[in-house]
């Protein structure tokens, strides 16, 4: 083929190409607007496709009513149902001690003496003090005698005229009610010799060191020989009370409105696992820490067996219950927004956001308060994108109708 007829034939070659690559653009342009429109006939919901008409189809379901009942884990703590430091009520060495950490004791057992020298010389003192008082009222109570039989006898005398002085009777008669004021003085100052002695015996009888309750020995701080005093920074000994315990736990606001004195209330403690332990609630303390928003509350444990042990920390499962029954829907129906919570309502086909107060979280559903009713349809997924007023289907097509 010659040079002239080659021109020809590529100049068709050429105009081929370009006819084909203008009906690829073609194809795929409509394409690319054929999906937009697909996209901005109407908008999808809950991964649901939409409905014709612009009407959104939306997974929901029904507003339930049932009693909350259920069980949360609390943290507590083991503390003795009764407790004391004893400190000696005089200053005084100790003479004796007769228990040691770990010692069961009784009440009423002595288990320290103490000895105090200056409280004997006290006591003696004391005791001729009232002596001493006893001998004057003794010798006042003779002069009283005395005096009172001079004035009867002078007072016989005054009958017959002229034998007696009128002033010699006076002087007699007030002799003898001096006397009398004596007497009574030394009454007095023998009680209060009595009360003297008494109280420095009293003083002696604090020297035995006895136990309040019958418990165990936690700690010892003395030995024979030491000086103690009721002023000491250590006491001679702890008594802690552990046949029974107090478990002590902290409840948080939510949960403190249904707390029911003398409920049963079961725990456990990791020191025995797999074992059930029960106690009894019974002390509340009706306020609140402003610190934890938590209230005390107390209960009580038998441990007549003493395997339990203050200091513990048991695990308790608490009952949350309520009066009455109360409005559940799923946790993922409610939708939050910084301004409010709510969920989305499906009320005459269309979407309605009703502000709730969530309570208490049980299983999957959570409480809510509001302007809601048994039976209320509402979106499965409470979202802030699904605005008041937008025509929505239910997924079933199940709708509140008024």
């Amino acid at each position: 083929m010659n040079r002239n007829l080659r021109r020809p034939f590529a100049i068709a070659i050429l105009l081929m190409g370009e006819v084909f690559f203008s009906l690829s653009c073609g194809s795929n342009g409509g394409a690319s607007q054929s999906a937009s429109a697909q996209q901005s006939s109407g908008a999808t919901y809950g991964n649901q496709p939409s409905a014709q008409g612009g009407v959104q189809t939306v997974d929901a379901t029904k507003v339930v009513s049932q009693q909350l009942s259920l069980t949360v884990r609390l943290p507590g703590e083991f503390t003795p149902y009764e407790a004391v430091a004893l400190y000696p009520k005089v200053t005084a060495f100790v003479r004796w001690i007769g228990v040691d950490r770990g010692s069961r004791v009784k009440a009423g057992q002595e288990i320290v003496r103490l000895e105090a020298p200056e409280l004997v010389a006290q006591k003696q003192e004391a005791d001729s003090k009232l002596q001493e008082s006893e001998a004057q009222r003794a010798e006042a109570a003779a002069k009283l005698a005395s005096d009172q039989s001079t004035f009867q006898r002078l007072k016989s005398a005054a009958a017959t005229p002229g034998v007696v002085a009128g002033n010699d009777l006076d002087i007699a008669q007030q002799t003898m009610e001096a006397d009398a004021a004596r007497l009574r003085a030394a009454e007095r100052n023998i009680e209060a010799a009595k009360a003297a002695l008494s109280a420095v015996t009293q003083i002696q009888s604090y020297l035995g060191v006895r136990a309040p309750f019958a418990g165990v020995v936690t700690e010892r701080d003395v030995h024979p020989g030491a000086l103690v005093s009721p002023n000491g920074n250590e006491p001679i000994v702890r008594i802690e009370n552990v046949s029974r315990l107090r478990l002590v736990l902290p409840v948080p606001e939510s949960y403190v409105p249904d707390t029911i004195k003398g409920a049963k209330v079961s725990f456990t403690v990791a020191a025995f696992p797999g074992e059930k332990f029960a106690g009894k609630i019974a002390r509340v303390a009706d306020s609140l820490d402003v610190k934890t928003r938590t209230m005390p509350v107390e209960l009580d444990v038998s441990n007549a067996s003493g395997r339990l042990a203050p200091g513990m920390y048991p695990q308790v499962d608490w009952p949350v219950r309520r009066p009455r029954p109360t409005l559940f829907v799923p946790t993922s129906s409610v939708a939050r927004t910084n301004e409010k919570t709510f969920v989305v309502r499906i009320h005459n086909g269309k979407a309605d956001w009703v502000d709730v107060q969530t309570g208490l979280t049980s299983g999957k559903l959570i409480e809510v308060f509001g302007d809601l009713h048994e039976g209320d349809i509402v979106a499965t997924r409470g979202t802030d994108e699904l605005k008041p007023g937008t025509p929505v289907k239910t997924q079933d097509g199940t709708e509140k109708q008024t």
